[in-house]
């Protein structure tokens, strides 16, 4: 069956547009909630949401679903979607639900879905929940009397809070830290800052003053200026920038410099290693991970392995082969010993922790390796095009390929969430590499204004 509403980050689009419609929420959670439904006890699920105007929309229409599938459901307002994992597991729940685009604009959205373990739920079952939405699911929904009840839930971020605290090392504080951090305007608004600043930091925020129209813009992970300035501006020791629900990160050093996530990783695997506490002989990344990342690791004896992009399968390899440390280039880390999701304050906490420890600056600290010259442009298609599928197009990768040789890597693909393709190259030449790179977003670009 071909996947018709679920993307590699569960459900996404434009907002009020197919899927993100409020009668397909409604399916989704009637779906959902029946194929998560137990008897014997009353089953629950946990929904959380970023700042978004359109996640009223969304959540009330998830609401209308689980209820008349028997549901009871806890609304949690806005809050991280790592939060949402942990609260699913906390409150013993049997589903939870992130309304979020993550990075995207504010008239996007999305619905991502944690099974009661608190990860995310497999291709699989998404296909399985996408083949029960296409059916008459009348028949199956809950008697009169057993129709689900609905309750916010407050204080339930301070859970969140406390957990994201304890996952620092005892013995260390924050205090002395000047600390900037970017919340995007999105869920992590109150629990990052709280967080940071309950952990002795002086903390200075910006993006925290969300209005339902301004996430991510000319702000958070994607767009760090901001936060740039402004740890020039206030002499700041770090600068921390989330996205719009909090699972990814990237930071700044004391000069203004931005940190991605290979670096970050690099810095967590090796205070791990140090610590003994590192698993599996070295970490998992997908193939947009930058080539000095996989030969610093091995300079320490460890492996790079690589999946695919989407941190869901980034997971999925790290529960399978016993790896604890995994994440993206583009600030999803995974670390399984506290979370089953990315989480950027808590993988924020885990670098501010090794400044303290070792006393050295941001700057010094998080380049463990000269990255590899890498380009990533993007080409913007229509929904019908396949550019990708064109002899030009193929004909022009494997020139790339040839040029790259054995030093270089190539990765072209599609969008999991928005219609882009991507095309990105690495080696060790960066004119090389650009001129690779350009060469085949042409040709996309040439087939694509053909269609």
């Amino acid at each position: 069956m071909t996947r018709k509403y679920f993307g590699t980050d569960g459900m996404r689009g434009c907002a009020n547009t197919f899927p993100m419609l409020p009668e397909i929420a409604m399916k989704l959670g009637m779906a959902v909630g029946l194929s998560f439904r137990r008897n014997g006890y009353r089953n629950r699920v946990v929904i959380g949401k970023d700042t978004r105007l359109s996640g009223y929309m969304l959540e009330n229409a998830l609401v209308a679903g689980f209820t008349s599938a028997g549901i009871d459901v806890f609304l949690l307002g806005p809050v991280p979607t790592p939060a949402v994992a942990m609260l699913c597991r906390s409150l013993r729940a049997d589903i939870g639900v992130m309304i979020s685009a993550s990075h995207n604009p504010f008239y996007d959205n999305g619905i991502k879905l944690f099974g009661p373990d608190g990860y995310k739920l497999s291709d699989e079952i998404e296909l399985q929940i996408e083949k029960l939405m296409e059916s008459d699911m009348t028949a199956q929904l809950a008697g009169r009397n057993e129709i689900g009840r609905a309750k916010r839930v407050e204080g339930d971020i301070y859970r969140y809070i406390e957990f994201a605290k304890r996952t620092m090392p005892r013995d260390v504080r924050l205090e002395g830290m000047r600390i900037v951090v970017d919340c995007a305007n999105g869920a992590a608004y109150k629990a990052a800052p709280l967080a940071l600043w309950e952990l002795g930091a002086e903390v200075i925020t910006i993006g925290n003053a969300p209005n339902g129209l301004n996430i991510n813009e000319d702000c958070g992970s994607t767009q760090p200026a901001a936060l740039i300035k402004k740890v020039h501006e206030v002499r700041a020791d770090v600068g921390i920038a989330l996205d719009g629900d909090g699972d990814r990160v990237l930071m700044v050093d004391e000069h203004g410099e931005v940190i991605d996530g290979d670096q970050l990783m690099a810095v967590i695997a090796e205070s791990w290693l140090q610590r003994e506490r590192l698993r599996g002989g070295g970490i998992v990344a997908t193939v947009m991970s930058n080539l000095g990342l996989e030969r610093f690791l091995a300079g320490q004896g460890l492996t790079l392995a690589r999946t695919r992009v989407g941190d869901r399968y980034v997971v999925e390899h790290m529960r399978a082969h016993g790896f604890n440390v995994g994440g993206e280039q583009s600030g999803h880390i995974v670390l399984s010993d506290f979370g089953t999701t990315g989480d950027g304050l808590v993988s924020a906490l885990q670098i501010l922790s090794c400044v303290q420890k070792t006393g050295m600056p941001m700057s010094k600290l998080c380049r463990k390796f000269e990255p590899v010259p890498q380009v990533l442009k993007n080409v913007r298609i229509s929904g019908g095009s396949k550019p990708l599928a064109s002899d030009k197009v193929k004909k022009a990768i494997v020139a790339g390929e040839k040029k790259l040789g054995k030093g270089g890597r190539l990765v072209i693909r599609p969008s999991g969430t928005e219609p882009l393709i991507r095309v990105m190259a690495e080696g060790d030449d960066m004119k090389l590499v650009t001129k690779v790179v350009d060469d085949i977003v042409e040709a996309v670009t040439t087939m694509r204004d053909a269609v």
